[in-house]
């Protein structure tokens, strides 16, 4: 698979990835524009939306209805790395809810695609080549 970085103006950055055109820049405070999320925003909104597909799907394919579930990510940092160290997916299931579903449901949300690449950890290289 093979993803293209487009560089645009000011500190916009967008990618081509499978013709599909995913725009980026950084927040006003860091120089950017605002006008798009920054790399870092879409990789959280990535984790968070995987949860939300992993529940919706678990739904449709039992025929339980998926409205009134609501979903939200909290993150902490570490104070020594300033990274983000902990990520807590909270599921909220309304009332009505068939609760012998509740925890097939939780693990369900817990096997987001995106999540297991992140716990596999990943290698990067970076090259460089001259045009």
């Amino acid at each position: 698979m093979s993803v293209e970085v487009i560089l645009g103006e000011n500190l916009k950055v967008d990618v081509n990835y499978r013709g599909t055109i995913i725009k980026t820049d950084q927040p006003t405070m860091a120089g950017g524009d605002g006008s798009a999320p920054s790399p870092m925003d879409l990789f959280f909104a990535s984790i968070a939306a995987c949860a939300g597909y992993y529940a919706k799907a678990f739904c449709l394919g039992r025929g339980i209805s998926y409205e009134g579930i609501k979903i939200t990510m909290d993150m902490s940092r570490s104070l020594e790395t300033r990274l983000v160290d902990n990520v807590v997916i909270n599921v909220e299931l309304p009332s009505g809810f068939p609760e012998k579903y509740t925890p097939a449901l939780i693990k369900s949300v817990e096997s987001c695609a995106v999540k297991k690449h992140i716990n596999a950890g990943m290698n990067f290289q970076v090259n460089s080549s001259n045009l």
